[in-house]
């Protein structure tokens, strides 16, 4: 289905387009959380501390192919809201080639560096071992991560969000139970919990390719549409590799912050990576605004409507603040009990993860707000700025202010959960500098080029 999103109020084409999105990302959350769940409940803080580490770095992955697929999502959406098919059926076939290609060679490198990233990454030795097993099964079955999230941001660009939803509703279904066997009865800890994830993921592609198959007419994709062209790719790759870049930083820091709290024992390492696990799934909602404001703004960016792009960017931004807000309430009452759901019989885990927790939910309210503006900024094929505010968050708050935190207040992770929420600060105050300059001089007035 290609759905036009430049008619009718934005409000409801944002909640109509977010929901699917959002609903599709819980679920991939939820079978992502159900790993660590099912560890928690029939292993130890060491395997506990395998998956939370594996997951992290699969995700990192996981962040940066969505990102350098956002490019996709961006050139469709801008092809459909001019109304030109024929260059929105060449970018899909582009697409395809070049991450078919991103795919291979990411799998082949890091499976070469296996040992490297588990050692950089200061694993516990009780967790190494384990570690490695879990992130050689993902790491294989990276071409199924890739190809996911190729095929639905080719969807979202059209303007469909919800078919994704319904990929990633089987997969979980199938991981859940491939975990309930594989964990429990199989006792195979972080190996199963990898290869449930891994066959979950290749199903889901599978039915995402069944999908482009049926609908492969209305695209109106030929087999010349795959070869690279010079027009095409570039287009994909100005947007795309800049959010790549900014996302991997990002998760870098995130991954340096493990490091940290790695070195602090296996239960700070388990904390850490329980609480930074429960962030992702409450950041789903922010997480879908930028990528409903992106796909929506793109549109109508196409066809000339700024005003109506702008509009997309503050709705965008209220939703997520109320929720981000609502969700940092919360959590400073039920910080431990919500650890607790995946920390088993770990008492000490669950004291440190309730202490970060508290204060690191606030970032859910203060990274909505950037993350709707890097989204409107991709629409834009500007998003060499949404790169910018987000290293500088990453390299002049993140990092440093957990490290300072760590070393100052060595007995409680409170302090160095403010991090991040400290960090989109800084982030959100660039954005608005960024907005209101370019507004000013019609710097997102401009038809991108397509």
């Amino acid at each position: 289905m290609q759905n036009n999103l430049t008619q009718g109020s934005m409000f409801k084409n944002l909640i109509r387009f977010s929901l699917p999105f959002l609903i599709s990302s819980f679920l991939q959350t939820f079978y992502g959380l159900a790993d660590l769940f099912f560890v928690g409940q029939w292993c130890g803080a060491d395997t506990i501390t395998a998956v939370s580490v594996g997951s992290q770095v699969t995700h990192m992955l996981t962040v940066v192919i969505a990102g350098l697929s956002m490019g996709s999502t961006v050139a469709i959406g801008h092809s459909v809201g001019a109304g030109k098919k024929e260059k929105a059926a060449r970018v899909i076939g582009n697409t395809v080639t070049l991450f078919a290609v991103f795919a291979l060679a990411l799998t082949f490198l890091l499976i070469l560096c296996l040992d490297g990233v588990v050692a950089v990454l200061a694993t516990p030795p009780e967790a190494v071992e384990q570690a490695k097993e879990y992130l050689l099964v993902c790491f294989i079955g990276i071409p199924f991560i890739t190809a996911y999230n190729v095929i639905s941001s080719i969807f979202r660009g059209l303007g469909d969000s919800k078919t994704p939803m319904y990929f990633v509703a089987a997969a979980g279904v199938i991981n859940i139970v491939l975990d309930c066997i594989l964990i429990g009865p199989f006792a195979m800890g972080a190996r199963g919990a990898a290869i449930a994830t891994v066959a979950a993921q290749g199903c889901s592609v599978l039915l995402a390719f069944t999908a482009m198959q049926r609908r492969k007419a209305q695209i109106g994709l030929q087999v010349q549409d795959l070869k690279p062209e010079q027009g095409t790719l570039p287009g994909i790759l100005k947007v795309g590799i800049p959010i790549a870049v900014q996302d991997g930083i990002i998760q870098i820091s995130f991954l340096v912050i493990t490091a940290i709290a790695n070195g602090r024992g296996v239960d700070v390492a388990a904390a850490v990576g329980i609480v930074e696990k429960l962030i992702g799934f409450f950041f789903l909602v922010p997480s879908a605004m930028l990528s409903s404001v992106s796909a929506i703004a793109s549109q109508n960016a196409g066809a000339g409507k700024h005003e109506q792009a702008e509009k997309v960017l503050w709705y965008g931004i209220r939703i997520s603040v109320c929720f981000g807000l609502a969700v940092a309430f919360a959590c400073q009452f039920a910080a431990e009990a919500l650890v607790g759901l995946f920390a088993g019989e770990e008492p000490e885990v669950i004291r440190l993860g309730g202490q970060y927790l508290r204060s690191y939910a606030f970032d859910c309210a203060a990274a909505g707000i950037h993350f709707c503006f890097s989204g409107y900024f991709c629409a834009y094929g500007k998003s060499v700025l949404s790169f910018v505010h987000n290293v500088a968050s990453a390299l002049l708050v993140r990092i440093p202010g957990a490290y300072l935190a760590s070393l100052y207040f060595p007995e409680s992770l409170y302090p160095m959960g403010w991090a991040a929420p400290v960090g989109s600060l800084l982030s959100v105050a660039i954005c608005v500098i960024f907005y209101m300059r370019g507004r000013e001089s019609l710097f997102f007035h401009m038809n991108p080029k397509s």
